[in-house]
Order: C-alpha cells, then structure tokens, then sequence
C-alpha cells in the first residue's frame, strides 16, 4: 500500500456535505484528502428536497448546471387532514435568492455530479474503502490514521480534519463531543419506488390520525412513500412486502405492481453536537446536527454548514487568517441549526397526533388560521422558515444594535446587466471572494484609497449598482475604473432591497452573508471596524505559493465582534 502523502484538510465522509466542502477547498487551492468507509457513494435517495440557498452553493462551486437536472422546481407541497381535505399549502413563488425555495431531487445523482467536480482538481483526492480510524493532535498538525486493506493502518498529517461523517460520526467520538437531544419513540417506514405509480410533480403530507403518511415526488420517476408505524406492528412486520402493498393500497389501484427501490425502517432524531470544533478536529452536517425529516432541512443544513465553513478554513490554512476565526463556525451554525431542528421537530408533532380528538382540534385551528390572510400567506410562501442572521460571528453591528440592519443576513440575488453581459445571477458577477457593493456610489471614492487598496489585497470585488438607465453612462472627460465592476439592475430587485434598508455600502462575505452595512459616509469607518474585526494585514501567507494578504482575528477584538474565544 503506497504512502499516503500530507495535506491540509482530512475531510471524513464523502457525503454530500464533505464533497461540498471538498469543492469549495479545491476551488481555494487547499490540499485536501477525502476518506470513505464506503466503497461507493450511497446508490438510492436519502434527502428528497433542495433548497435555494443549497442551490446557490452549487452555483458557487461551479456544479449548478450539473445538478439542476437532477431536481423538479418549485415544487408544491400540501398538508391534508384525515379526510383528505386540504389543510394547507406551501408554494413559494419568489426566488430571492437565485433559485426557487423548494425543489424536488434525487441525492445519489446530485451527489456523484459533486463528486465529478472534484476531478478538477489535482490537489483533492478521495479514498474509498478506507476508514478513519484515529487521529491524534500535536501542534501545528493533526495525525489522522486511515484503515484500509493492509493489517496496518496509514498516517497522514494534517493541518485540520472535518468530520463530515454522519450521525454515528467517529469524528465527534475522538472529539469527545456530546450529542445532545432526542431520538421519538415513533417508527416510520419509507417506500422509495421508480416509474412513479402517481406521476405527478407534486407532494403532500397526510395528517391521518388512522396513519400519517407522506407522499414525496422526488425526479426522474421516483417517489418516495412514508408511512407511521403503529406501536404493535413490529420492524419485520412493517418490511414484508404484503404489509407495503397494503400501506400502498389507499393510493394505488395496482400496490403489488410497483417497481420498489428500497424500503426500510426508521426513527427521527432531534440532536445536535456539544461543540462542532475542538482544536484542528471540526463537524459538519449529520455529524454536528440531526433533525426530523418534516422541513426537508437535514441536507441543506449541512450544505450550508459546508458553505459557512470552507471559506473561513481556506483563509486560516492559506495563512490569511488566525485560527480563532474558525470559532465563528460554531457561533453562527449552531442558533440556526438549532431551530431547524425545533421547527421539523415542532411540524412532526403537528402531523403526527393519533388520537382523533386532537387532530381534530388542530385541523379547526389550521383551517381558522388558513381564513387569515397574512397567515396564509405565512404558510404559503414558507414565511416561517428560520433564515440565517449572525447576531455574532464574523459580522459588524451597529452600537446599539437596530433589528431591522441587514448586518448578519444574506444578501438577496437578482438577475442583473453588466457593460459586457446580460441577464446574469448577482453572484456570478461578484465572483467568490468578498465583495464591497455601493448604490449609485463608487466604491473607491467612498472608502478612500487607503481602505480601497487593502480591500484590493484581500481579492475583494468591487460593485457600483446603479438603475440601468445608468448602465452605460461615464461622466464627460472621465475614464471607467476598471477596478469597478458597474451592475445595471435589471429587475428593480435591487433598488427595492435599498428601498426597505436606510444602508448604501454592503460588504459582503464570501458566503453572501452581509459582514457590514452603512450609508456611504460611513463607508471608510465602517470598513475600518470590519477590519479590527477580521485583524486584516497584508503580507505574505504561511504556505511558500501564497503571496496574499492575511486575515488574523486578536483574542481582544475576537470578543468584541461575539467570538468565541
């Protein structure tokens, strides 16, 4: 077995979330070692559902075209009592982010279109068949010990390993990490079948006191069935092949007459990690966060894990940021993991009642809710979906703090013009980096030339939007700033984002999380605070190919921007 050599990031588990992960270090230039206790990638369904801020994060490592014919948009999803009367719905129409906000997907695909994007780069490579089995901490490193088909297992060394590894995560167990929460009583079969028996492009969830169902049209054929097992049915029971026919039959004319993928037994768990990083050893995804199934949220909570993460690793391995930065990983993904948890484990206990009386009771308040307009609106565009907002972290916000300041939140992304293209998503045009964008501004006037150079340093872009009238106005005698990137806003979009926030100066993490905000005369303070925050300087990195500028987070100024220590 030949050596294996060192790098920079041991990534454990080649799920959705480590190859996410994988892509965006790739993309950063990060030596980056992938190790799998599985030979392949899992060959049927898991998550069914997408959202728009997993599908932005496809857009920013380069795979969204690979994957978006792997999903169905914009999917419908209905909530019926017993009778099969309509208690409510979801369709959310608007696409603020890029993307539509529910999608239909079949995960073994759009995973292996991660795992292809892997094969651009030569620095990742991904072990299959080869367990991490140990690591040890010294330093400067990380020794990761890897099995494999030899009677001893390797070593390689590494600066950081992120356990991406799953609910049974070894990763957490080296770690010594809790894993707090609950795991129901309640058992639930699904039923994953191809060339969909019903073959229409939508969904629904039975709140039948009889037995809960659910009915989930993923892509390509498949649909998955999901049925509540009653407390005297046992596990062989539920998987015979009579007892699926007989859950199939209120729905299909012909149950026995289904081409059945898998099917299997399972319970919804509620927990989350004591910590997601102990020294060089982090989590992410499963690892770190379990949730029930109801919110569809358990894959887009690690993508968005992958997301938070990659960028701010990149910056500490590359040499441009202290290792304290990695601390507002916890900080930021915890609160907002931990209400996608509550919130799934909240709409399973509003489906699931079996006593009759109390359905009962919840179905005349879902219908008398549904008669209020602003409530169903609520419902219908999935107004009640927790959105990521950094009250701490790698953020700057106003002293006091004003609750409607966009600082924390992320940024929407319309379809603009630019001078040498059209109809283009936001993020395209800013790049992967961070980025300062104006309204009706140029971002070099306001921020002065000293702020703009050490922005320029740190390879941020640079955006002046303006209504696209201007587009392709230059003032008389005066020549185009090519360090300035002019968006012209195609949809209105944009001004009505400024409309509703008295802010003018975004500056906008690699994430698309908004790190700060201000009015232009604000700008070159403001920056200087986002600054302290981050520690920027610029000189040379750790690593002898990096000649960049480096971001380093002060134990003093860690604690004034809310990081952990």
């Amino acid at each position: 077995m030949a050596a294996l050599s060192d790098v920079e990031v041991v990534v454990v588990g080649a799920g959705p979330v480590g190859l996410t992960l994988a892509n965006i270090l790739g993309l950063q230039g990060i030596r980056t070692l992938v190790v799998e206790d599985r030979d392949t990638l899992i060959d049927y369904p898991r998550g069914v559902g997408l959202d728009d801020e997993s599908l932005r994060t496809f857009q920013a490592i380069g795979l969204v075209d690979a994957v978006l014919p792997h999903t169905v948009p914009n999917q419908i999803l209905r909530f019926f009592d017993g009778r099969r009367r309509l208690l409510a719905e979801m369709a959310p129409a608007d696409a603020c982010f890029g993307w539509p906000k529910r999608n239909g997907f079949v995960q073994p695909l759009v995973d292996a279109e991660l795992l292809r994007g892997l094969e651009r780069f030569d620095h990742v490579e991904v072990l299959w068949g080869r367990p991490m089995t140990g690591c040890a901490e010294s330093g400067e490193s990380v020794a990761v010990s890897i099995g494999g088909d030899g009677p001893e297992p390797e070593t390689v060394s590494a600066r950081y390993v992120v356990g991406c590894d799953g609910g049974r995560s070894a990763t957490r167990r080296l770690m010594g990490v809790s894993f707090d929460g609950t795991t129901s009583s309640t058992r639930w079969l699904v039923v994953d079948i191809a060339n969909d028996p019903l073959g229409h492009p939508n969904s629904e969830v039975g709140a039948d006191p009889a037995r809960p169902y659910a009915s989930i049209s993923i892509a390509h054929g498949i649909r998955r069935f999901e049925f509540m097992i009653h407390a005297d049915e046992t596990d062989e029971q539920a998987e015979d092949p009579e007892f699926v026919a007989a859950m199939l039959a209120p729905f299909l004319p012909h149950p026995h007459d289904v081409d059945v993928i898998r099917h299997r037994v399972y319970t919804h768990h509620s927990r989350i990690a004591g910590a997601f990083r102990r020294g060089r050893l982090l989590l992410a995804g499963d690892a770190a966060h379990l949730m029930p199934v109801w919110q569809g949220q358990g894959y887009n909570s690690g993508i968005r894990d992958a997301m938070n993460l990659g960028w701010k690793l990149a910056a500490v391995v590359r040499g441009h940021a202290r290792p304290s930065l990695l601390d507002s990983y916890d900080t930021e993904r915890r609160k907002h993991a931990r209400a996608m948890i509550d919130l799934s484990t909240m709409v399973g206990k509003v489906i699931s009642p079996t006593n009759r009386r109390v359905a009962g009771l919840r179905d005349r308040v879902i219908r008398a809710a549904s008669a209020v307009p602003t409530l169903k609106r609520y419902v219908l565009e999935m107004r009640f979906k927790p959105m990521p907002r950094y009250e701490q972290g790698a953020v700057v916000h106003d002293q006091p703090r004003r609750p409607d300041s966009p600082a924390g939140t992320l940024f929407i992304q319309p379809r603009v013009d630019t001078r040498s293209g059209t109809d283009l998503l936001l993020d395209a045009v800013i790049g992967i980096g961070f980025a300062v964008l104006a309204w009706n501004n140029n971002p070099r006037v306001l921020l002065g030339e000293d702020a703009f150079a050490r922005w320029t340093a740190l390879g941020a872009s640079f955006i002046a939007v303006r209504p696209s009238t201007q587009l392709h106005w230059t003032p008389p005698g005066q020549a185009d700033d090519p360090a300035i990137t002019i968006v012209g806003d195609r949809t209105g979009a944009l001004k009505a984002w400024f409309d509703r926030h008295s802010e003018s100066v975004l500056f906008l993490r690699p994430d698309r999380c908004i790190a700060a905000a201000c009015i232009a005369q604000r700008a070159p303070e403001v920056s200087a605070r986002l600054f302290d925050v981050l520690a920027v300087t610029v000189r040379g990195g750790d690593r002898p190919d990096d000649t960049g500028p480096v971001l380093h987070v002060p134990q003093s100024t860690a604690e004034s921007a809310g990081t952990a220590p």
